[in-house]
């Protein structure tokens, strides 16, 4: 029996690595699915298989996300999240977003090369511009949205120019989709913390 928690218009997850960050993302659409037959649920999937470690650990993701959530479609998107977060349904799809961190690097990093490809696929609009228009898709999704990313900058300071850059880029992108969720709960080794809203 799916857990009973409530679901909010919009909550952004956040924790370090395995802290269970996935995990109440699919309890929340489990929680939505088992509300009524009409409800729907779809994970938005930013990560790519860059390589075969990554290929086997997005299919091991998805073997395990279908035993646990039978009923939670999947789409793949990399970049443009905001379309796919609008095209996902209308009131009574629950979307998820698995992750953010993934998606900024993709943004930031659009050299990076598929194992086998040819030529680099670098997105369609700056990253800036991605960021303006996921944001404006959190606050007019029609049905909940769950938001998952990553928390780094707890950590030492990296040596890197590039990974400090990114380590600043992730913490801004963070900061703002806190402000656009009505809920923000932390992840700490698989409890929830809620930092905004309601619990």
């Amino acid at each position: 029996m799916p857990e009973r928690l409530a679901i909010a218009r919009s909550e952004f997850i956040l924790g370090g690595q395995k802290s269970g960050k996935s995990r109440r993302a699919e309890s929340l659409a489990a929680a939505w699915l088992a509300q009524g037959a009409a409800h729907r649920a779809v994970l938005i999937a930013t990560a790519r298989p860059m390589d075969a470690e990554m290929r086997a650990r997005i299919a091991r993701h998805q073997r395990e996300r279908a035993e646990r959530v039978p009923g939670l479609a999947m789409i793949e998107a990399p970049h443009d999240v905001a379309a796919a977060i609008a095209g996902a349904g209308g009131a009574e799809t629950l979307r998820i977003v698995d992750c953010l961190t993934l998606w900024l690097t993709q943004q930031l990093m659009p050299l990076m090369r598929m194992e086998g490809s040819e030529s680099n696929e670098a997105p369609a609009r700056s990253q800036s511009a991605q960021t303006a228009m996921f944001l404006e898709a959190i606050e007019r999704c029609p049905g909940p949205l769950v938001l998952v990313g990553n928390e780094i900058g707890l950590g030492v300071i990296p040596l890197g120019r590039e990974v400090r850059a990114f380590v600043d880029a992730l913490g801004q992108l963070n900061q703002q989709v806190a402000a656009a969720c009505e809920r923000v709960t932390l992840m700490v080794a698989g409890l929830p913390l809620t930092v905004k809203g309601v619990a």
